[in-house]
């Protein structure tokens, strides 16, 4: 099972805050540790919402936002994705995450969806194997 530990924003994050080289340190550490256990699939950090924008869809009509944005409790700061047995396994992992004393850490776990899984009804041996070939592509293309 693949899973998404999601680390949430603040207003620090989201204002460009720059990590220490101790947190980068700590950090890199971290995920070194899961390439170890042979768990990490990959691991980002994201800049602030500011340097972003929001492209909504509805009725037709495509609306770009361009940040930041408010709301900065809702918005994402990085990522890991992890391949691990369990809810449990990923959440005992994302209990490790390194997080300074003085920073309040808000981490969501989330497992990714297996379309053909848990989608079985409408989700086809053709819509299958054409996942297959681009995962196969996107492989390739690392």
């Amino acid at each position: 099972m693949r899973f998404m530990i999601i680390i949430k924003s603040d207003e620090k994050t989201d204002a460009g805050r720059v990590p220490s080289e101790a947190e980068f340190t700590a950090m890199a550490q971290f995920n070194q540790e899961m390439a170890d256990a042979g768990i990490l699939v990959g691991a980002e950090g994201l800049l602030d919402s500011g340097k972003g924008a929001r492209v909504q869809m509805s009725g037709g009509k495509t609306t770009i936002t361009d940040g930041p944005f408010t709301e900065s409790k809702e918005l994402v700061a990085g990522f890991w994705m992890i391949k691990v047995d369990s809810l449990e396994e990923a959440i005992d992992w994302a209990s490790r995450v390194p997080s300074p004393p003085e920073i309040e850490t808000n981490l969501e776990v989330r497992q990714v969806v297996d379309a053909a899984e848990h989608y079985a009804e409408t989700y086809t041996e053709e819509l299958k194997e054409g996942e297959d070939k681009l995962r196969d592509q996107i492989a390739e293309n690392q």
